[in-house]
């Protein structure tokens, strides 16, 4: 088990997409951790102590006994590789290794830069109290549903990303997703029927949902 009953501690903040990237991995895993608070209000992940863990000062960090790892795909790998034996097998055999990477890379370079402008400008700037940017909705908007149509013309074929088993590829987007399901354009997935078929199956894994009542999400309004 992880750290022989010590518990791993992810640093960051609850209502982070990133730090909820990392949380659903380890929820996955079924390995125990802590949440220790890095409030970026407060320009805490700019101070000494934080940056002798991520001299970049970003969140999350993920410290495993002596190991301290940053950049939350770096550190999805990392679990899913040290602790391949345990929880959910996320680089199963039987996922196109291939596939796995391509679309590892297509989260970070095609789905991430236009899903995380969008819910920025649509649940969180509004939440930091700054004004949505209504052009930045718009430009992000219409990335995205490019975006999702590759999606869902691969989904199509494919009940998962990388096959027909759940892997890391699918772990990596559900924070985004998630997030992006509080914003009024929810319909970007809802209206993609092999996105949203895969979403909600996704969605409805046991661990996910201890991912996600974890997350403090205001109320409606």
């Amino acid at each position: 088990m992880a750290g022989e009953g010590r518990k791993l501690r992810v640093y960051g903040m609850a209502l982070s997409a990133n730090v909820v990237r990392v949380e659903t991995v380890l929820n996955e895993k079924g390995l125990d951790f802590d949440l220790v608070p890095v409030d970026l209000r407060t320009a805490a992940h700019k101070q000494p102590h934080f940056l002798a863990l991520n001299p970049f000062g970003q969140i999350p960090v993920l410290q495993d006994g002596d190991e301290v790892l940053y950049e939350s795909r770096a550190i999805n790998r990392y679990i899913a590789t040290k602790y391949k034996a345990e929880g959910a097998d996320l680089l199963p055999a039987e996922a196109s290794p291939a596939k796995l990477e391509v679309w590892l890379e297509v989260e970070s370079h095609h789905f991430y830069p236009a899903i995380s402008g969008l819910v920025f400008q649509l649940l969180i700037k509004p939440l930091l109290g700054g004004a949505t940017d209504t052009a930045a909705v718009d430009e992000h908007a219409a990335a995205l549903a490019q975006v999702l149509d590759v999606y869902d013309a691969h989904l199509a074929g494919s009940r998962y990303l990388a096959g027909n088993r759940f892997s890391l590829a699918d772990a990596n987007h559900m924070s985004y997703l998630l997030f992006l399901s509080k914003t009024p354009m929810a319909e970007l997935v809802a209206s993609r029927p092999h996105v949203k078929a895969w979403w909600d199956d996704i969605s409805s894994r046991p661990a996910w949902k201890k991912t996600a009542a974890a997350i403090p999400f205001p109320p409606a309004a």
